[in-house]
């Protein structure tokens, strides 16, 4: 049987940030994933840009060993200060570069299927790798080759496992207590790309149109033009793009839903495409449901079907953009949320509560989506702490999450739940774990 020190589940942005940072520590490390690459939100969700969160962030270890490489690479691009600019599809080769870098070894279209269990301890998981036999020696009236696809099981060994799998899917498996949801559920969302688009064109009109800069932003970086804007049915703020969304409502050309919230981020290496943050899906869907999930993927994809119609007839540049490229997977803000040693609330983060041991130092806003109009929640908050706890299952003595399934309440997970903590969260469980192994060798 395989034995590593650390085993990380999901190969996101928190499982890629504990998996580099365990491997950099001299751990032996395994990163096993369900998909055919790494990155997560960033790369299958198209979630670019990281937003900021706050100028006295810890454990950023392996987020700035990440900028540095996507630099190397073309892959990134510092705009309105923020590094967090990537290019979403050469980030699946700088994050297999940066496992190999730090001798985490990988698993890719792998699953947990089981786990042996010892009171409070995890023993050892067996794993599910899918292969495609090919038999040469049958043949087909088309002369063509006969496929047969085999599941072959595997029993691994670690000291200690990291669920980072968004949905506390292996935790889930084991048992795990969970935090009660009564269904509060953010609306999913589903992004995409648009290419073939004159961004300068674009950007000097949304400069004309609008003058909030703490909505529109239009920058030339090293010849290429980078942008971003915003608008939403919220009737709080005076958007300028509301006109010509009203105007393509009355004539049909959108949904009222396609309207609830839009916005787009430039991309870096890509001088003429622009990421889309929508359509976020408002009807009430779990996102724990495959039938939901499987709902809100459709209504998804014919709401961006509309919106690039939309974008093409309304707005300057878009004359011969075309769809690039759709998310893989659905955008879930929250589901599963452990059940940990501590349990992180909405009051901890408000009052700045300071802890001995924390995992995350961030300032980031409670952003908490909701699929009504005027009724999300974007509340800028104070500097807060985030404890090494509630990143510990009070079930088991070796198993940590890491990234949004956390143990916090629904409001304060809406502030943790971005990529940014994330990194944060991965690195600083990676790091415990190195503390106790080496003080349990000393």
């Amino acid at each position: 049987m395989k034995k590593y020190d650390v085993i990380v589940i999901g190969g996101g942005t928190s499982g890629c940030a504990a998996a580099y940072i365990s491997g950099k520590l001299g751990l032996k490390t395994l990163l096993i994933e369900r998909s055919i690459h790494l990155g997560g939100t960033i790369t299958s969700g198209l979630v670019i840009p990281v937003m900021k969160s706050g100028e006295n962030q810890i454990n950023t270890d392996f987020y700035n060993d990440l900028i540095l490489e996507l630099k190397k690479a073309g892959a990134q691009v510092t705009y309105q200060d923020n590094p967090g600019w990537f290019n979403p599809e050469l980030l699946k080769i700088v994050l297999d570069k940066m496992m190999n870098d730090a001798n985490v070894d990988v698993l890719f279209n792998t699953y947990v299927k089981n786990a042996k269990i010892t009171s409070n301890y995890i023993e050892s998981i067996e794993i599910s790798k899918q292969i495609l036999l090919s038999y040469n020696d049958t043949i087909h009236t088309n002369n063509s080759t006969c496929y047969n696809e085999q599941i072959l099981s595997e029993c691994i060994e670690a000291k200690y496992y990291i669920d980072s799998t968004g949905n506390c899917e292996f935790s889930k498996l084991i048992n795990c207590e969970f935090l009660e949801n009564n269904n509060d559920f953010q609306p999913m969302s589903l992004r995409f790309i648009m290419g073939g688009i004159d961004l300068k064109s674009f950007g000097d009109w949304l400069l004309e149109i609008d003058s909030d800069r703490n909505i529109t932003t239009v920058e030339c970086i090293e010849g290429v033009t980078h942008l971003s804007t915003a608008y939403t049915w919220d009737t709080g703020k005076q958007w300028a793009l509301a006109p010509y969304f009203d105007k393509a409502v009355t004539k049909g050309d959108l949904k009222d839903s396609d309207r609830n919230y839009f916005q787009v981020f430039s991309i870096a290496g890509m001088p003429d495409s622009l990421a889309f943050n929508c359509p976020r899906i408002v009807e009430n869907l779990n996102p724990n449901v495959t039938e939901d999930v499987s709902k809100a993927l459709i209504q998804a994809r014919e709401s961006i079907l509309r919106l690039s119609n939309f974008c093409k007839k309304y707005f300057p540049g878009f004359e011969n953009a075309y769809i690039s490229n759709i998310a893989d997977s659905i955008g879930v803000r929250v589901s599963n949320r452990i059940c940990g040693k501590y349990i992180y609330t909405i009051d901890d983060l408000k009052s700045g509560k300071k802890f001995d041991h924390p995992a995350v130092i961030s300032n980031y806003p409670v952003d908490v989506h909701s699929k009504d109009k005027d009724s999300s929640t974007l509340q800028m908050t104070g500097e807060y702490q985030l404890p090494i706890e509630a990143l510990m299952s009070k079930d088991y003595d070796n198993l940590f999450v890491a990234g949004r399934c956390l143990s916090a309440d629904y409001m304060a997970q809406g502030a943790l739940r971005v990529q940014g903590s994330c990194f944060s969260m991965g690195e600083a469980v990676a790091k415990h774990i190195s503390a106790v192994i080496r003080n349990s060798a000393a």
